[in-house]
């Protein structure tokens, strides 16, 4: 038998398991298995289950002793082998107190401490031990080595006074507080020990216990109202009213607190002081600044609303949105709507007028960073509004100038002006009876900004002051400054003509059309026309219109015109401007010749001329109802929709004309062409050999003779017939359209 081999009984050789093969595939296994996981699995399967130790019943005391000296072995050797495993000791002493062997506990506890004296478990377990066993004094012995040792942990004072008010020991457990209280613990200790002399009824000591308590603890406002309201529950109100006085000198007027109003407010409140009440909350919203006012507002408009008068309400919600509307403008000074708002709360409840004035400084001060009109249009109103304030309601005439003054200066004129400020201030100037003020303040606005505002406010100033001279001067001004507008052309006019120099006024019309570029060439054409109407210069009008038509073709100078005619009793020159202008409109839009149709047919029928409207209506159109494919942006085919359309006669015979004009000048071409060949061959003879194709080209040019005027006959009977059908289909459709 080899050595690889082992016998057994029988002598059975053992099969060793063969050589595992080698893994080729050595990558991580798609789902990994931790051992977390399988020591999980184990548990919820319970696969190792051990059993519990058996049971003993010990009834002999040296088996007793056997086993706790066994014991005691196994809680020594689990302390020498690691002495700072406090859970062991712990162990250890609440054996030996299960087994009635106090001394035994006491002793490891002991030595528990020489291990780690500053354990608050371990005190706390020894002292605990100590009580269960009824050793009151062991118990204080260790309470007070603990505390002495560790003054700071709260447990052990809190168990100690707790012992004493068990035992009943109350002068016990006091000494205990004031031991503690003398450390200058947190508030929960002084809270602790004002609980415990409340228990027993003790309001003077509890009243003293609280006084040392703010001594030490008194940054905290809620200490300070506690108090008061430990006062006010035991019914000394003057206490607690003191208190509150306390806690306002306490934090002072620099550092005062909104918390303490609200609540010193709220007291008064309760013992029915309602004015105290109101000085309080008035105090804290003149003393405290905006940002903490909030509550104070809260709670001062539920007092007004259910103890106040109606002013008094009214002057809580005007405060309340003083401090909103300030809250608003210092998160974002260019809020100039807030501005607007705020100034007119504090104009409309006539605040005074340093604190007005104040709000328009501060709200001018933010000057808008970009230099673009559209940001200005806005913060130029408080420069406005804050000129019309002092001018109307401070009545300080002199400020007012000032401010004008300033708004002047800080608007760049250069990129963009503001005429409505020159006209307020040179407004402002004449009802302080200063026309040399206020003709000088637009006489610079014109020079720095040529504005057509400007322009037309100071000319409006001169008229209301009958100085024509000076209106003359302006609007020549006006005029090279924007030579372009019609209106201040027609302006010019009417005012020479109201002055009765119809000769100026012409001139100024005749130089306003010679313009080259007009904004409204038809408004200056057009009171020219008029001007010359009213002047019952007839030939000079009629020439306008000539020389406008030469000009235009637009169908309204047309019409116009022909009424013109009309009004003055010419009704052959009206149908003349009638018959001038359809020759003219021939190839216009549809629309505009059945407008003038429309517009002689009336004309022919006030004039009472029955031929003429005959040969009027006879031109009058068609209406035709049609079809047409509409397309997309994209170009997609997007259906058929329906449309009306005019048919006039004279198109139709000028299309038919046109198209027999067209196949002669064909034929005439065709002809001069056969010529053109045939002095070509004269010219340049052929061989003899080539006659009988000669021949043969000459019956194909006869037949091509042949054909083109077969085409030319079968082309005009067609396009006839076609004219015909479609002539006919228009009568159908207008019947049936009828």
């Amino acid at each position: 038998m080899s050595d690889d081999e082992a016998a057994v009984p029988g002598n059975k050789p053992i099969r060793l398991p063969k050589k595992a093969a080698k893994v080729k595939n050595k990558a991580p296994a798609p789902l990994q298995i931790t051992a977390e996981q399988l020591l999980r699995e184990a548990k919820e399967r319970e696969l190792e289950l051990i059993p519990p130790a058996p049971k003993t019943k010990i009834t002999d005391p040296d088996e007793l002793k056997e086993y706790q000296r066994k014991k005691r072995k196994e809680f020594e050797d689990g302390i020498r082998k690691n002495r700072m495993q406090l859970a062991n000791w712990i162990k250890y002493g609440k054996w030996e107190e299960s087994i009635g062997e106090v001394q035994r506990a006491r002793s490891v506890f002991e030595r528990a401490l020489d291990v780690d004296h500053r354990s608050i478990s371990i005190w706390l377990q020894y002292a605990e031990m100590e009580m269960r066993c009824k050793q009151i004094n062991h118990a204080r012995n260790v309470f007070d080595r603990a505390i002495t040792i560790m003054p700071r942990a709260m447990q052990f004072w809190l168990k100690y006074s707790y012992m004493e008010e068990v035992i009943e020991n109350i002068p016990g457990a006091r000494q205990i507080f004031e031991r503690w209280i003398e450390w200058e613990p947190p508030e929960q200790a002084w809270q602790t020990y004002i609980n415990f002399e409340l228990r027993y009824k003790e309001i003077d000591r509890a009243r003293s216990v609280y006084q040392r308590f703010l001594h030490v603890h008194g940054t905290n406002v809620q200490n300070w109202i506690k108090y008061a309201k430990f006062e006010e529950r035991n019914g000394y109100i003057g206490n607690a009213r003191a208190a509150y006085e306390r806690a306002m000198e306490y934090f002072g007027e620099e550092d005062i607190n909104e918390t303490v109003l609200v609540a010193f407010a709220l007291f008064e409140e309760r013992q029915k002081e309602h004015e105290r009440a109101r000085a309080i909350f008035k105090y804290g919203l003149d003393n405290l600044p905006s940002t903490r006012t909030e509550e104070i507002f809260k709670h001062y408009t539920q007092h007004e609303k259910k103890f106040g008068e109606r002013v008094g309400i009214e002057d809580v919600i005007i405060s309340k949105r003083k401090t909103q509307y300030e809250k608003m403008v210092e998160e974002n000074g260019y809020n100039y709507d807030a501005w607007f708002d705020y100034l007119r709360l504090l104009e409309n409840e006539e605040t005074d007028r340093e604190e007005i004035e104040d709000v328009y400084e501060r709200a001018i001060a933010n000057v808008p960073p970009h230099s673009e009109k559209r940001y200005w249009r806005r913060y130029i109103y408080l420069w406005i509004n804050y000129a019309l304030y002092e001018e109307l309601v401070a009545k300080d005439f002199e400020r007012a100038r000032q401010v004008y003054k300033a708004c002047l200066e800080i608007i760049p004129h250069k990129a963009f002006t503001f005429a409505k400020v020159w006209i307020l201030f040179a407004h402002f100037e004449i009802r302080q009876l200063d026309l040399a003020a206020a003709r000088k303040i637009l006489g610079v606005s014109i020079g720095k900004c040529p504005k057509d505002k400007l322009f037309r406010a100071y000319i409006d100033l001169e008229l209301q002051l009958r100085e024509f001279d000076r209106c003359r001067k302006l609007y020549e001004k006006f005029l090279e400054s924007s030579p372009e507008s019609s209106q201040t052309w027609i302006k010019f006019a009417e005012l020479e003509s109201l002055l009765g120099d119809t000769d100026r006024a012409r001139a100024v019309f005749t130089i306003a059309v010679q313009q080259p570029a007009l904004d409204m060439p038809e408004l200056l054409w057009k009171a020219y026309i008029d001007f010359e109407i009213a002047s019952e210069e007839h030939e000079r009008a009629r020439d306008l219109y000539e020389t406008l038509l030469q000009r235009t073709n637009h169908i309204k100078v047309w019409t116009s015109m022909a009424e013109f005619e009309q009004t003055i009793g010419n009704f052959e020159g009206a149908r003349k401007v009638y018959e001038k202008a359809n020759q003219s409109l021939e190839n216009a839009e549809k629309e505009e010749r059945l407008m003038l149709l429309e517009a002689w047919k009336e004309c022919e029928t006030k004039s009472g001329d029955e031929e003429a409207l005959k040969r009027v209506e006879m031109m009058m159109p068609r209406k035709v109802k049609k079809r047409r494919q509409i397309q997309t942006e994209d170009g997609v085919d997007a259906g058929w929709e329906e449309y009306f359309d005019y048919i006039f006669p004279q198109d139709q015979a000028a299309k038919g004309s046109f198209k027999l004009l067209e196949a002669a000048a064909r034929w005439k071409k065709q002809r001069e062409e056969a010529a053109r060949a045939a002095q070509e061959e004269l010219d340049n003879p052929v061989p003899a050999k080539d006659e009988e194709e000669d021949n043969e080209e000459q019956k194909e040019e006869k037949v091509r003779d042949g054909d083109s005027d077969t085409d030319l006959s079968s082309e005009t009977s067609s396009s006839s017939d076609s004219d015909s059908s479609s002539s006919s289909s228009d009568s159908d459709d207008s019947d049936d359209e009828k």
